[in-house]
């Protein structure tokens, strides 16, 4: 993404009224909208990188009122010319939610980042497939989704997360590092979609790592002989080949550490390199990434067009993910038979509560509408329709990422069970 927008909102701010989400009763808090406070907007770079250290920032550091919106959004004209439609449409909901909230109290800090948002065409034609906001108190966050999302907005005293979980969760998802001697850049996709991510120090160039300390070798000629056929012999600081290679691990090895700290680590997903063969083992013996895989797309990344290098980097891909699932489900059945697996929503409600769900894999597929009581694990079930009913799987996964347990989402045909749900124990 070429632009950004982050609201600075000065001054405490705060949200009056219980609120009730996944069975948590939330303080009344006074004072929600200090009409003192003001705000500011900036366009300074590139959107946030989800992640799942800012998901679970999102969870456990709300500060009232929190503005969760999510937009289904398109690539390409005429469609995406719909979108800022339905964008300003979301908007008066969450500005009508406030009002009644708040009365006659200042909730400009929180809608005037939003309606310039809606304004911006240059932001609304360089959108992905879906789009997540979240605006608080001390906040503002865009995550452009490479999945379509359910539109919807809500205002609550904590972030709807559920949509993104589902998101970080799916276990076709990866990451890129496409490589040449002067050039690199990172991409993320899955196995429908893949886009370069526009980060800062991304793109990078050997000149912006090396800038002048880019080798230039200094050769005079030797006095003492003529090499094979003649020509003169040359010696000096080294030969050209000896300082490019120099040059070439140094650029190497600031990508993998970059690349390591600021993506890898947070995401934890498998990064894929593309490039020449003879790029490939420079990087690679220099690497630190324990996420890099060990097979890599060989040619030179400007001649793929983005869904060619998709479709090569599955095929590459598809054979681990198909045997990551199947690990999965063979860990399950073995921890069922030991009483350390269960499939019943039941059991892992209250397991989860507890904190003895180490993993939990969900169909992709399935939904249970009902509410959990996150004090006993407790399951309600319920009419979805309701407007305070939600899915049952996704607030399970929600309460399993905060207890610090893993969260797979499986599509349907490859579940080790029919209940939409399957978890194992880290103890009995």
């Amino acid at each position: 993404m070429d632009s950004v927008w982050r609201a600075v909102l000065v001054g405490a701010g705060a949200f009056s009224g219980p609120n009730r989400l996944l069975g948590i009763q939330c303080p009344v808090i006074e004072d929600p909208c200090n009409a003192e406070r003001q705000f500011s907007l900036k366009r300074d770079g590139p959107m946030t990188h989800l992640s799942h250290d800012k998901l679970q920032e999102l969870i456990s550091s709300p500060k009232p009122p929190c503005l969760s919106i999510y937009l289904p959004t398109h690539r390409h004209f005429p469609d995406n010319q719909r979108d800022p439609i339905a964008f300003k449409n979301l908007l008066r909901e969450v500005e009508d939610s406030l009002k009644q909230r708040f009365g006659s109290r200042d909730i400009r800090p929180f809608v005037e980042p939003l309606r310039s948002l809606a304004s911006d065409s240059h932001f609304w034609n360089h959108t992905l497939d879906g789009l997540a906001i979240f605006v608080d108190s001390d906040r503002q966050e865009i995550f452009p989704l490479q999945r379509s999302v359910p539109q919807f907005a809500d205002v609550s005293n904590r972030f709807y997360v559920k949509p993104l979980l589902r998101y970080l969760q799916s276990s076709d998802r990866f990451q890129v590092v496409c490589l040449s001697r002067s050039r690199a850049s990172i991409w993320e996709g899955n196995r429908y979609v893949v886009d370069a991510i526009e980060a800062e120090g991304f793109p990078m160039t050997i000149e912006d790592v090396l800038g002048a300390e880019l080798t230039e070798p200094h050769l005079t000629v030797a006095g003492y002989g003529k090499g094979v056929g003649g020509t003169p012999m040359y010696h000096g600081h080294g030969s050209r080949k000896d300082e490019t290679e120099i040059d070439d691990e140094r650029f190497f090895r600031a990508i993998d550490r970059l690349v390591l700290e600021r993506f890898s680590k947070p995401s934890g997903l498998p990064l894929i390199l593309v490039g020449l063969p003879k790029h490939q083992a420079v990087f690679r013996s220099v690497s630190q990434n324990k996420w890099l895989i060990s097979e890599g797309v060989s040619g030179d990344p400007e001649s793929y067009s983005p869904d060619e290098l998709r479709k090569s980097i599955w095929e590459l891909l598809e054979p681990r993910y198909r045997t990551r699932l199947a690990d999965l489900t063979d860990q399950f059945h073995t921890a069922f038979n030991q009483h350390l697996g269960s499939g019943d929503l039941s059991d892992v409600a209250r397991a989860t509560v507890t904190g003895r769900v180490a993993t939990l894999m969900v169909d992709a597929d399935e939904k249970r509408p009902g509410q959990i009581d996150v004090a006993t694990g407790a399951i309600h079930p319920d009419d979805l329709a309701k407007p305070d009913v939600g899915d049952m799987l996704d607030d399970l996964a929600e309460l399993v990422v905060a207890r610090g347990g893993e969260v797979v989402v499986v599509p349907h045909d490859r579940m080790p069970t029919q209940s939409g749900l399957a978890a194992i124990f880290r103890y009995y």
